[in-house]
């Protein structure tokens, strides 16, 4: 993660713009003076920049939620705040000239590009959680006339397959930084011919955070084409009992069992693990049935809020649940014109994380953009109006 160590933070007047670099407005924490957000635009991408005030020093850094797709922007951002307030930098890992590779990158893409206009010329593949990418640049490099999307939120790993995404000129590879069960209820129906999902994180004391789920085995049927599979591999035994009981679960449904299954590409872990003699596990599902064309309606307008701005500061930690998913007020922020809260919200297994800005004429907007349209999500934020309201 990008990030200054200063001797003090300082706040500039804004909007301002410095080295082409956009700074829109600060939020600060309403129960935490220590915490700002600076609301940031660089080349059309709209993030924050966090400060949090540590004893003897400060720390800004990009924020989690609104990292934007090119994190050669955050340096950008980051470099030219310090310049612009001259702050006094203590220490840094901020690079100023971005890698030859990655300034050539196309492959990259926000959620958008998919929700706007889902790819349609060629058949789709998917991997979630590609890590080293070995796999995945190996499918894209032996199967040019298939469309492969890349699915990874670590971001070395995301970095390292778009240089090599460049150096091997793979035109039919696509990377996105993004939760992969969200990303599955915006696909059409029937249009994937493979999901793979190669050594998800076991998540054994936090099962709720897994990839595999009833319900992301579902979207997965939604989305395959007749004959499509679902791939899950891993070396932990818990994970595949855990994820076989999921699969035959359901009330109709394929599957193929492997055992230290021999395959053509292997990850560097994969490698390790059967140094050490560990046992790898597939299930494959494929797919049997055609599926209905996925329809979503609704929108993500407000109503004019029936809340003033200290009842809506106190909604800070508070949980609202509704049928299907809950709304949980993360923080609240303080800005020149209003409030801004910070939420979690949507399903139980894949919420969506964002901000919520409120000004003084009653105008409501998400920020950086509104969530993904998804059923779930459209649940969310119709009890979010009704929560505003009062």
């Amino acid at each position: 993660m990008p990030h200054l160590h200063i001797e003090k933070f300082k706040e500039i007047t804004l909007p301002q713009v410095y080295d082409e670099v956009v700074f829109n407005f600060i939020a600060t924490n309403a129960k935490r003076q220590d915490e700002k957000l600076i609301s940031t635009t660089v080349d059309g991408e709209d993030f924050f920049l966090l400060v949090k005030e540590e004893e003897n020093r400060s720390l800004l850094k990009s924020d989690k939620l609104t990292r934007p797709a090119s994190i050669h922007n955050v340096h950008r951002a980051l470099l030219a705040y310090a310049n612009a307030a001259q702050l006094h930098v203590i220490s840094s890992n901020v690079v100023q000239k971005q890698n030859i590779h990655l300034q050539k990158v196309t492959a990259l893409k926000k959620i958008e590009y998919f929700a706007n206009a889902f790819p349609q010329d060629k058949e789709v593949r998917i991997e979630v959680g590609f890590g080293s990418g070995r796999h995945l640049l190996h499918q894209a490099a032996s199967n040019p006339d298939i469309l492969f999307i890349g699915i990874e939120i670590h971001r070395p790993s995301i970095e390292q397959v778009l240089k090599q995404s460049v150096i091997q000129k793979l035109d039919n590879l696509l990377v996105l930084d993004y939760d992969a069960r969200l990303f599955m209820e915006l696909i059409p129906s029937n249009r994937v011919g493979a999901i793979y999902v190669h050594f998800p994180v076991p998540w054994d004391k936090k099962p709720h955070r897994r990839v595999i789920s009833t319900s992301f085995i579902e979207e997965a049927r939604r989305v395959l084409k007749v004959g499509g599979t679902l791939e899950l591999r891993t070396d932990s035994e818990n994970y595949y009992a855990y994820s076989y009981e999921t699969f035959i679960s359901l009330h109709k449904v394929t599957l193929q069992i492997n055992k230290n299954k021999e395959i053509e590409i292997s990850s560097k872990y994969e490698d390790r693990w059967k140094k050490m003699q560990k046992n790898i596990y597939d299930i494959t599902m494929i797919n049997d049935e055609f599926s209905d064309e996925l329809k979503i309606e609704g929108d993500f307008d407000f109503a004019k809020p029936g809340l003033g701005f200290e009842e809506i500061l106190a909604l800070h930690g508070k949980t609202f649940r509704f049928k299907e998913g809950f709304i949980h007020f993360e923080r609240v922020y303080t800005i020149q014109e209003g409030v801004m809260l910070r939420l979690s919200m949507g399903s139980f297994e894949r919420p969506e994380h964002l901000y919520l800005i409120i000004k003084e004429e009653s105008i409501i907007s998400y920020y950086p953009e509104s969530p993904l349209k998804s059923r779930s999500n459209l649940k969310a934020h119709k009890e979010l109006n009704r929560v505003l309201h009062g």
